[in-house]
C-alpha cells in the first residue's frame, strides 16, 4: 500500500484554474460566526421546547429535535475546524474545535491527524484512518453504524489508549511523535470530563441529560446517516476521488446542518476551501463530476434497501445512487 499516491484533485484528474482555488480558499471569520450564530439560535429554541415540555408526553419528542440540532451541527464544526477553515480567527477556530469535538465524542487532535490521513488515502484499505464500517455493508453493519455503538466503542477504545499512552500502530503511523503528548492529555481532560457529566447526572442533576446525554445519544442517528453515505457502496483502493467519495442534493436546513458537506466530493477535491466557499467550488468544476445522488433520505433509503437484500443474498444492485461494480451482486 505503500505505493499509493496521495488522494485529490491531481489523482482524480480535476482541473481549476489556481487564482480562482486560490480566491475560493481565502478564509472569513464573518460567514463562520454568522453560522454559529443561527445555530445557537437553533440550539436556545431546542432547549426551549424541551424546558417548556418537561412532565409531558413531548419531552422525548424535544430532546430529539435537539438532538438532532446538537449533534449533527457539532459534527459539522468539529470537521470543519479539524481543517482550520471554519475561521481566520485561530483562536475562534481552536476553541470551537474543541467545544464541538467534545460533543461529537473524539479527542481533536486525534481527531485533525486521523482526518488528515482520511484526506491523504481516501476509502483504501489499511491507510485510511477513518474507515468505521466493514465493507460490503451488510445490514448488521448499518445498525452498528447508524446506532452510534460502532462509532461510541471504537473511540472509547483510542480515549483509553491515547489516556494511557498505548497508542495503536495507526495513530502512530498518522500522529508526530512529538504530537503524541497532545493526544495523550487531550484524552485525559475529555474522559474527566465525560466523566463529570455522568457523575453530576448520577447526583442528581437534570441539565446534563436533559440537554446534552439524552440528546446527543437520540440526535447521533441522523448524524450518522449523513456520515454514512459519504463513502459507503463507493470504490475502494484507488486514488480516484470521483469514484471513492459521494456528494448529494438536499434541502437548505440540511445544508446548513452539515455545513455543505453534501458536496463532499468537492470538499475531498478542494479540502482547503472553506464550507461557505463549496456551492461556489461547486458551479466551477460540475461539468467535470458526476451527478450528485438523489437527496438525503432517498439516497439513505436506497443505502439500507441494498444492505438489507446483500445480508438476504439477493442482488445488490441500487436503483438510482452511484456504487461501485464490486458491490454489486447480482
Amino acid at each position: 500500500m505503500s505505493d499509493y499516491q496521495a488522494t485529490n484533485a491531481a489523482s482524480s484528474g480535476v482541473v481549476v484554474d489556481k487564482k480562482h482555488i486560490k480566491q475560493l480558499s481565502r478564509r472569513s471569520d464573518k460567514p463562520g460566526l454568522i453560522w454559529l450564530a443561527q445555530w445557537l439560535g437553533f440550539l436556545l429554541a431546542t432547549s426551549y421546547l424541551i424546558h417548556s415540555s418537561q412532565n409531558t408526553v413531548w419531552l422525548i419528542p424535544a430532546m430529539f429535535l435537539h438532538g438532532i440540532f446538537l449533534t449533527v451541527p457539532a459534527y459539522s464544526l468539529s470537521h470543519e475546524c479539524a481543517h482550520g477553515t471554519a475561521f481566520k480567527n485561530r483562536t475562534i477556530n481552536e476553541v470551537l474545535f474543541w467545544i464541538s469535538s467534545f460533543i461529537y465524542f473524539e479527542e481533536p487532535y486525534h481527531r485533525r491527524y486521523a482526518h488528515t490521513r482520511h484526506h491523504t488515502y481516501t476509502w483504501i484499505n489499511g491507510k485510511d484512518a477513518q474507515m468505521p464500517f466493514e465493507t460490503p455493508m451488510d445490514f448488521k453493519g448499518w445498525l452498528l453504524e447508524v446506532s452510534g455503538l460502532g462509532l461510541f466503542f471504537y473511540e472509547l477504545k483510542v480515549f483509553f489508549e491515547n489516556a494511557t499512552g498505548r497508542f495503536s500502530d495507526i495513530t502512530r503511523e498518522h500522529t508526530p511523535e512529538s504530537e503524541l503528548p497532545k493526544l495523550q492529555r487531550g484524552a485525559i481532560i475529555f474522559l474527566s470530563a465525560y466523566a463529570t457529566l455522568i457523575a453530576l447526572a448520577i447526583a442528581g442533576y437534570k441539565w446534563p441529560l436533559l440537554y446534552l446525554i439524552i440528546p446527543r445519544i437520540l440526535g447521533g442517528p441522523v448524524m450518522l446517516l449523513f456520515t454514512l453515505i459519504q463513502h459507503v457502496e463507493m470504490q475502494e483502493n484507488q486514488v480516484n476521488i470521483l469514484n471513492s467519495t459521494r456528494s448529494f442534493t438536499t434541502n437548505w436546513l440540511a445544508r446548513f446542518l452539515y455545513m455543505n458537506m453534501n458536496n463532499h466530493v468537492e470538499h475531498h477535491l478542494y479540502p482547503m476551501v472553506p464550507f461557505h466557499q463549496l456551492p461556489q467550488l461547486n458551479e466551477s468544476i460540475k461539468d467535470q463530476l458526476y451527478e450528485p445522488d438523489p437527496g438525503f433520505f432517498r439516497t439513505n433509503l436506497e443505502v439500507l434497501s441494498v444492505v438489507i437484500r446483500r445480508s438476504l443474498g439477493k442482488s445488490t444492485k441500487a436503483a438510482t445512487i452511484r456504487q461501485d461494480p464490486s458491490m454489486i451482486n447480482s
